[in-house]
């Protein structure tokens, strides 16, 4: 059963391109067929019934000369004086005597029947008695009898249609080749224009197969155009943009965790090699021992839970919600006051909401407080945390104040980055990555990080909220004129860090000059 089904199966065109000019030859040869057909038949009708009124207008011409006059067959000859008055115009005429016999013969000469005899001995004058498609010669013919009266005889007229037929068809011809003119060279436009409006979804497909074969994600992509291809070529191209660095986000994020990791696990490694020996130590050391291996383990706890929480940071699974950062600072507060004791001041002006993912913006601020206690643990003065709208549309303010240590000027253009720690904040306990945490949230908000150093002692951390990439069309698409996106290529992680030092050095020069 299967082998029949695959003879008639239905065959499978192998490109969009032949698929759009076989269909645009197709529906083009179907138009113009029916057209064709439809203007043959209409043209046909007119000429045929055009003659066929010509014919019997003639006819009805002839029955009320005879009936309103008495003629006789002497009247209608060719040879009698003023014969083409009474003689019919268009038409081939012959003359019949009162028995029937041919007095003066047309051109052709017209077949005579008993019918036509008999007409031609009627008493009643306009007789008529007519024959289709009778053939004279070479010809086919139309021809009528009509009675003179008194039986004094007929006329025959006759019309040649074979002529028109012959017309009719060579018009048939002439129309069939300029129906196969017109399917050619619709199938011909049509090549063409598959091959102009597909042209760039084959650069998008060559450049899709290109990914997938070499599995490098840098491949330019043709993005030219404003319509529904261009956008689709923007949407690639961004979606690969965003994979590369998503790809370099882990590959940097595995390299920089097994960095960290490897310390502490040294340390673990050799205080349990110490534990063999546990019998051996004094009290004293028994005890620093095992202090150590809950200090590592926390430590260790607290590095594993930041990683799992910037890589799900990362996937930016958390759907988009208007939000109001005010709200959120306030939440944030309340668990801070009572995890550390200490008072927190939340100050609010202006616009507060924006577009966000209120989970992630939580933690943000979250990390902030959480960094701000960690380096003023004993501080009376409250750590604020200022959130300020724009007066126009624009970017929500976020940043927490403390009266801490501060930060040194040579750390503040590192101290987003992943694992940093000043050499002043190594002995403290963490992971160095809550700040990281708080610019992954930043940028995935449109916003920036930003530090700078208080008035009268402390620190200014903070970040801002502006419009989300993925709900902006064509932010990071590239130009429409050049045909190929420009997009950022993934850097190494030295090279990278580098750059972003720059870029969050013009965020915390800005946030210093706002003071």
């Amino acid at each position: 059963m299967g082998r029949p089904a695959r003879l008639f199966a239905r065959p499978r065109l192998s490109s969009l391109r032949t698929t759009f000019a076989v269909t645009f030859a197709l529906v083009t040869a179907a138009v113009t067929v029916v057209v064709g057909i439809l203007s043959y038949d209409s043209a046909a009708r007119l000429v045929r019934v055009d003659q066929q009124s010509v014919f019997t207008q003639v006819v009805q011409d002839v029955r009320n000369e005879v009936r309103r006059y008495d003629r006789h067959p002497v009247d209608f000859s060719s040879t009698s004086p003023g014969h083409e008055v009474v003689r019919p115009a268009r038409t081939d005429v012959q003359v019949l005597g009162a028995q029937g016999q041919i007095v003066d013969h047309g051109s052709p000469q017209l077949p005579v029947t008993d019918a036509d005899r008999a007409v031609a001995a009627a008493r009643a004058a306009g007789r008529t008695v007519q024959h289709t498609d009778v053939v004279v010669g070479d010809g086919m013919y139309r021809i009528a009898t009509v009675s003179l009266g008194d039986g004094r005889g007929a006329v025959q007229i006759a019309q040649e249609f074979s002529d028109t037929e012959d017309l009719l068809h060579e018009l048939q011809r002439r129309t069939l080749v300029l129906m196969a003119i017109v399917v050619v060279a619709a199938g011909l436009c049509g090549w063409w224009l598959a091959r102009r409006i597909t042209r760039r979804l084959v650069a998008l497909t060559s450049a899709a197969e290109n990914v997938a074969r070499t599995r490098q994600l840098g491949v330019p992509v043709p993005v030219t155009g404003s319509d529904e291809v261009g956008r689709l070529g923007r949407a690639f191209d961004r979606m690969l943009g965003r994979l590369a660095q998503s790809e370099e986000d882990q590959r940097r994020l595995v390299q920089d965790a097994g960095h960290e990791l490897r310390t502490p696990l040294t340390s673990l490694r050799t205080n349990i090699t110490l534990l063999r020996r546990i019998d051996e130590l004094p009290p004293a050391t028994r005890d620093e021992l095992v202090a150590d291996l809950t200090q590592e383990a926390r430590e260790l706890t607290d590095l594993v839970n930041e990683l799992v929480d910037l890589a799900a940071g990362q996937s930016d699974t958390e759907p988009p919600q208007r939000v109001d950062l005010a709200e959120i600072a306030e939440e944030v507060a309340v668990r801070a006051r009572r995890r550390t004791g200490r008072e927190i001041v939340v100050r609010a002006s202006g616009d507060t909401t924006a577009d966000g993912r209120p989970g992630r913006l939580q933690r943000a601020i979250s990390n902030l407080v959480e960094n701000a206690a960690k380096f003023d643990p004993g501080g009376t003065t409250p750590i604020e945390i200022a959130v300020s709208g724009p007066a126009l549309p624009g970017a929500v303010r976020v940043e927490v104040l403390d009266r801490g240590p501060g930060v040194a000027a040579g750390d503040l253009l590192r101290i987003f980055d992943r694992f940093y720690r000043a050499p002043d904040a190594r002995a403290q306990p963490g992971s160095g990555l809550g700040l990281s945490i708080v610019r992954e949230v930043a940028l995935a908000h449109g916003g920036v990080p930003f530090a700078s150093r208080r008035e009268g002692g402390g620190a200014v951390i903070g970040f801002t909220v502006g419009v989300l990439p993925d709900q902006h069309g064509g932010r990071d698409g590239g130009a429409e004129g050049d045909g190929t996106a420009v997009r950022d290529r993934p850097r190494a992680a030295g090279a990278d860090r580098v750059h972003r030092g720059q870029r969050e050095s013009d965020g915390t020069a800005d946030a210093a000059r706002g003071g």
